[in-house]
């Protein structure tokens, strides 16, 4: 629950770090390398998806995180010292995301780990995280950290979880498209987050999930699962991910044609496809949850114009080489706000080496908030150190003529939930 002193909080320190941020924006070539006790690079790890079926987002995550460690390196990296970033292929697999975690800490020695997507790998890779004390900055969205399952060395600190995505949309949904809903979702820990928070967000709004629809997350072909969902079905609520997307979002068209109940989808089940693409004309009217909106807006930000620039991603959210290649805004955002974190600790906590690490996890734990600027264009965002989770506003587009045009921004307020667990009291 937020209280008032939470809200005044929040506006007192957009205020006083917004005014800091203003004088002393990130610039090309405004600084070098200061004079640093070791000119030793600061090496994160990347815990990147380059297969399974994270690949779309790993290959944008992997752009992201190299424009963000670039533009902090021109401005002369971080206490002094250049950002070294050490990729390695996770495969989407938590087995693998554990083996990765262990070279980053032994073999390339890295200052901490970064990057990390799909909650089961994450889920798979933060045990090991802890146990070798490595800081492992992940960008998922899952529940799992905020929830306390994890450990004091985890945080996921510039991206929202699904919990407080869930609560903020759920009234907009129940207000304006319907009661009665059938969910389809990844049956792994970030589809369970779906079926457990808005089950619950939906039925304190007087509604009800009539069924949940569990799909294999390798799966390639849907029409078996459509036949589950109930004919009094108002809304179709989907969160899909993997190599099967852009299949399932075709066959769920075909299915109801014209007839079917309204739509709502997480942009999960369409990130790096054309909305425009053949066979998803069916979607024109439906509704997505947007973490960040893929579109340029007439409304665009200077910090928006500028992040874009950066990755190389045009006003349609693709490649400004590639038109085809259409990015996943609605997440990658969360690399780069997350390195700028990891720089604003460094600093705070003047680290030098791994004998900072703990040092760098108290520094983040202290900060609170997170303003709009260069370093968070996606917007002002409340972290809590206690959680080790960020807070920040949520995006209802419509499809409109093949495009996403946003419908509805909810507050940041709207977003935060009550502790689950306090990790500052847990020990490293």
């Amino acid at each position: 629950m937020t209280t008032d002193t939470d809200r005044r909080t929040l506006l007192k320190g957009a205020a006083a770090i917004g005014a800091v941020a203003a004088g002393a924006q990130l610039l090309p070539g405004t600084a070098r390398y200061a004079q640093a006790q070791s000119s030793a690079p600061i090496k994160v790890g990347f815990q990147v998806h380059r297969t399974g079926i994270g690949a779309a987002y790993g290959r944008w995550y992997d752009r992201t995180t190299k424009a963000a460690a670039s533009l902090i390196n021109e401005a002369g990296g971080i206490n002094g010292r250049p950002v070294e970033i050490v990729a390695e292929d996770d495969g989407t697999d938590p087995k693998r995301g554990a083996e990765v975690i262990e070279k980053f800490a032994n073999l390339h020695e890295c200052d901490v780990a970064f990057g990390t997507l799909f909650s089961h790998v994450v889920i798979g890779s933060a045990p090991r995280a802890g146990e070798l004390k490595l800081p492992y900055f992940v960008v998922s969205e899952g529940h799992h950290v905020a929830s306390g399952m994890l450990n004091r060395w985890t945080l996921q600190p510039g991206i929202t979880d699904v919990r407080s995505q869930i609560q903020s949309m759920a009234p907009w949904i129940s207000d304006n498209l319907g009661k009665k809903v059938t969910m389809v979702y990844p049956d792994f820990a970030f589809g369970h987050d779906h079926r457990k928070y808005f089950t619950e967000a939906i039925e304190r709004l007087g509604g009800e999930v009539l069924e949940h629809i569990a799909i294999p997350p390798s799966e390639t072909s849907f029409f078996k699962y459509l036949p589950k969902i109930p004919r009094e079905t108002e809304v179709l609520y989907h969160v899909m991910v993997g190599p099967g997307v852009l299949t399932f979002v075709k066959e769920m068209g075909e299915y109801f044609g014209d007839s079917g109940p309204e739509i709502f989808g997480f942009i999960d089940s369409l990130e790096a496809v054309d909305i425009a693409s053949p066979g998803l004309e069916f979607l024109e009217g439906s509704h997505f949850w947007e973490g960040y909106p893929r579109y340029a807006g007439e409304d665009q930000s200077e910090h928006d114009a500028f992040y874009r620039a950066a990755v190389g991603v045009d006003d349609n959210g693709a490649s400004l080489s590639d038109p085809k290649d259409v990015s996943t805004y609605a997440h990658m955002f969360g690399c780069w706000e997350t390195l700028h974190i990891l720089k604003a600790g460094m600093e705070a906590a003047d680290y030098r080496g791994p004998q900072d690490r703990q040092a760098l996890i108290e520094a983040v734990e202290a900060m609170d908030v997170f303003p709009e600027s260069r370093a968070h264009p996606q917007g002002s965002k409340l972290f809590n150190g206690r959680t080790h989770q960020a807070f920040g506003h949520q995006h209802i587009s419509r499809v409109e003529g093949g495009r996403l045009v946003p419908v509805h921004r909810t507050s940041i307020f709207d977003t935060v939930y009550e502790d689950q667990t306090d990790y500052t009291k847990t020990s490293f």
